[in-house]
């Protein structure tokens, strides 16, 4: 038996640390995007007509500026051509739902230029979830085998649980781009004037720490389950 069994788990820091990142990226992304809903932008332009221009002026007819429920809920979604902005960007004309919206955007014109970051993000998301879905089963069972066969299913639930980490981590240069695609496309076609793109730039930064954030805590958990199972022998 483990001697964490029984007591503290040490390594379940690494989980508090995680967690207390996501918070504080979520509770940051939500203030400053909340501060900046109030200035609003001198075209006037809401997130869906900036989302439409901006998709026209890159060649894009084939995806579907959708309206959806929620706040902070917007997505591209690559396998519909849809995309979708929530109630707090969708009809409103500040600087904070434009970038938003322009930011989406950015991974549509990823899509249509075929960037490989996210094409490699799309093909291992289904990796990821099953991953992600089998990988504390395996370790959970593994724990109630003899010493070789546990060792095994132990440790494909680590290897299991490093696609999602892997996930997260492609995820990053994917938003880190379409971020810049949007500011650039923003400043570019005069949709923000040059006074309003720093406040845009605030937005998209502190939505950017969110991935950032999920990235750490995914790594965090990565490290605490190698710290626990990773390459040990069980003595039955």
């Amino acid at each position: 038996m483990p001697y964490y069994y029984y007591g503290f788990d040490p390594t379940y820091v690494l989980v508090l640390i995680g967690a207390v990142i996501c918070l504080i990226a979520s509770a940051r992304v939500k203030s400053t995007f909340n501060k900046y809903s109030q200035y609003r932008s001198m075209s006037g332009m809401t997130g869906a007509q900036a989302a439409e221009r901006i998709l026209n002026s890159a060649g894009i007819y084939d995806v579907t500026v959708c309206h959806i429920a929620g706040n902070l809920t917007d997505h591209y979604n690559p396998s519909k051509k849809t995309l979708n902005l929530s109630d707090s960007v969708y009809g409103s004309n500040s600087v904070a739902a434009i970038g938003v919206a322009a930011h989406e955007c950015g991974h549509a014109i990823q899509h249509q230029k075929n960037y490989v970051p996210l094409t490699l993000r799309t093909a291992i998301v289904p990796v990821a979830n099953i991953g992600s879905t089998l990988a504390w089963p395996l370790i959970l069972i593994g724990l109630f085998f003899n010493r070789s066969t546990g060792a095994m299913l132990i440790n494909l639930g680590i290897l299991c649980f490093s696609f999602a980490v892997l996930f997260q981590l492609v995820t990053l240069p994917v938003e880190f781009n379409a971020s810049r695609r949007a500011l650039h496309i923003l400043g570019e076609q005069g949709i923000l004037s040059d006074s309003e793109l720093p406040y845009t730039r605030k937005v998209l930064k502190a939505a950017a720490l969110t991935y950032v954030a999920s990235a750490a805590a995914a790594i965090l958990q990565l490290l605490r389950l190698v710290l626990l199972f990773g390459g040990r022998n069980r003595d039955d």
